[in-house]
């Protein structure tokens, strides 16, 4: 399951949006990975060159709508970043299509595949097992959270531990620069009614995205789950907020608080919390990040012998954006696993068991090369 050395892995990235152009921009930095073509939706952005649509210098590939000729070509792996929250039957159909054509997937689009259990149905899971076999292919799904901060970063911690009692994986983020509609209006319920009940509020949903990360950190822990609960909070803005996806309104959702648990004997012992808020001082009362942060952050508390605090931050410096960050980091879990999942056996992997996908060729001790911003 390790990387040939001295390979080249030839790349597709699968639409061109937030996460999709930082795919590009990596791809063409890493000397062992080799951009070869791009899938958009758009039809203005087809036949322009990807890294136009990416934002830097020309590449000398044009994107394409042109899905057979994609697949039809010499790629290795897709870093398919198309969104699959809001349309999973079209998501499961070019999972399937691009698995059985022999190409490997490497995704960040669908929460509740970074485990196989926890999450997704069988009837969803297995026509995506039998396009893996039809094809050869491998498929790997991460992300910053679920993908590392919650379920991968615990479990780190974890190996120094001598009892645990319970794990609580938390992530802190103000989402009022993020400008995905769906996720922050529907999903979310930000600016929705305090009595909203879609998105997050719906019964299935949390245990949809999270629950798998859930029974990831179990599984490290060898133990099954009695059951996975779910609750979510919304708390209002006292006053008219200006977002990136437009006003929500004094009275509004400004911050909900989502929690994702797993039970054994009747405890809460593995939990996987969101707060997100719309504005830095909404919600007080909730979690912070260990010095009163509300933006970007995941932190982790394990009570047990020994005990733990820790937390990470990503855009941390004063000029940084938060949200640019996370995205970025999103699309890297991906991103510098291809090599890994290109020699990962045939269907579903995951980061419990790969290898530490380290970014290989990323250093650059000059700061030269590609930039990510």
């Amino acid at each position: 399951m390790r990387p040939t050395p001295g390979k080249t892995y030839k790349v597709v990235v699968w639409a061109t949006g937030g996460v999709g152009r930082y795919a590009i921009r990596t791809a063409a930095d890493r000397p062992n990975l080799e951009l070869v073509g791009a899938w958009v939706h758009s039809a203005t952005k087809d036949g322009q060159d990807i890294g136009s649509l990416a934002g830097i210098e020309s590449l000398g590939i044009t994107a394409t709508r042109d899905i057979d000729a994609l697949l039809g070509g010499e790629a290795d792996c897709i870093m398919y970043a198309a969104p699959a929250g809001p349309r999973p039957k079209e998501a499961l159909a070019d999972f399937c299509r691009i698995l059985a054509a022999g190409k490997n997937i490497v995704t960040t689009s669908l929460p509740g595949l970074v485990y196989e259990k926890g999450s997704l149905s069988e009837r969803y899971l297995e026509p995506i097992r039998e396009a893996c076999r039809a094809g050869d292919s491998s498929i790997y799904s991460s992300g910053i959270e679920p993908g590392f901060g919650c379920d991968l970063f615990p479990i780190a911690l974890l190996s120094m531990s001598h009892r645990v009692y319970s794990v609580r994986g938390i992530e802190i983020t103000n989402y009022s620069q993020y400008p995905v509609e769906f996720d922050v209006r529907e999903l979310f319920g930000f600016g929705q009614p305090l009595d909203y009940q879609g998105g997050l509020k719906r019964p299935g949903v949390l245990k949809w995205g999270w629950g798998a990360a859930v029974t990831m950190v179990a599984d490290a822990l060898g133990v099954e789950l009695d059951e996975i609960r779910e609750t979510c909070e919304f708390l209002p803005t006292p006053r008219r907020l200006e977002t990136a996806c437009g006003l929500i309104e004094a009275g509004t959702v400004g911050a909900t608080y989502a929690r994702c648990v797993g039970v054994v004997d009747g405890q809460e012992v593995i939990t996987i919390e969101h707060v997100d808020r719309m504005a830095d001082d909404l919600a007080p009362e909730w979690p912070t990040g260990r010095t009163g942060g509300t933006d970007g952050i995941w932190r982790v508390i394990i009570d047990g012998e020994p005990s733990f605090d820790g937390e990470f931050e990503v855009g941390y410096h004063d000029d940084e954006s938060a949200s640019d960050h996370g995205l970025l980091a999103t699309g890297m879990r991906a991103v510098n696993a291809i090599p890994w999942v290109c020699e990962a056996p045939t269907g579903i992997v995951d980061a419990l068991h790969l290898p530490l996908t380290s970014p290989l060729g990323a250093l650059h001790p000059q700061r030269d090369g590609v930039p990510a911003f």
